[in-house]
């Protein structure tokens, strides 16, 4: 049974690994989620586990570092430069923008490039506006999207939290026709210290994680494996099948 639920408010790429994403209105769904997300990523040199990726949970800085690509430039490709939290821009691929972040962790690292993208679990994530408005109701404070990092925020026809959780095992599809774009939907998001992380100034709130562990179990948004590629848009229409 296929069931209209919602329909995306919101799409966000995010080009280097914890790094300022960006919101867009066009973006093309491929077979290793969104174009362009997370294909760049910094590595600790000295990590020898299988996890070596730096991520913001590690050095919140990270989050204020803005990739910008060449102007004029296509909009899916890759960045070239990096702004600084000072101002600086650096090049993506230089030793200065490798030194100034290995100067903030206390350690060395190296930009990566994967074809295939550096994901924690799965390359595709979505989660309903309804979702963080009561994770920062419950936190008591205002709660900025941007803190989950999803790919897709949802626009629910059918106002409540948490209803991602009923949506696994079922397929979301995007748009009209037998080609829309669509995922598997396979595993609810587990939360990490993240949340916590205010996108804007990396101060942290321990309150947010909290309310998502009291509420739902720490889930808030699911996982994705893609299964029809294709363009994802603002305001399309989100169908469940089941």
């Amino acid at each position: 049974m296929r069931t209209e639920i919602g329909q995306v408010e919101a799409i966000f790429r995010y080009p280097v690994k914890s790094m300022r994403g960006e919101r867009v209105e066009f973006a093309r769904l491929g077979w290793h989620g969104l174009d362009g997300d997370r294909r760049l990523a910094f590595r600790r040199m000295d990590d020898r586990s299988d996890f070596p990726w730096l991520t913001a949970s590690k050095l919140p800085d990270l989050l204020l570092f803005t990739p910008l690509r060449r102007e004029g430039g296509d909009p899916g490709e890759l960045p070239t430069q990096v702004r600084t939290p000072d101002g600086q821009e650096m090049q993506l691929f230089g030793d200065d923008l490798a030194a100034e972040v290995g100067r903030r962790l206390g350690a060395r690292v190296q930009i990566m490039q994967l074809r295939q993208g550096i994901f924690d679990d799965a390359s595709i994530s979505v989660i309903a506006s309804d979702t963080v408005r009561e994770v920062g109701r419950l936190a008591g404070r205002n709660v900025d999207v941007r803190r989950f990092r999803p790919n897709i925020v949802v626009r629910l026809r059918r106002s409540a939290p948490f209803q991602e959780d009923d949506w696994l095992g079922g397929v979301l599809s995007f748009g009209q026709g037998t080609d829309a774009p669509a995922i598997n939907v396979t595993q609810r998001d587990v939360r990490c210290s993240m949340v916590n992380l205010d996108p804007d100034s990396a101060t942290s709130a321990p309150e947010v994680l909290k309310a998502v562990v009291e509420a739902n179990q720490n889930h808030a948004g699911i996982y994705g494996v893609v299964t029809r590629v294709g363009q994802l848009a603002a305001g399309q229409t989100i169908y469940l099948r089941q």
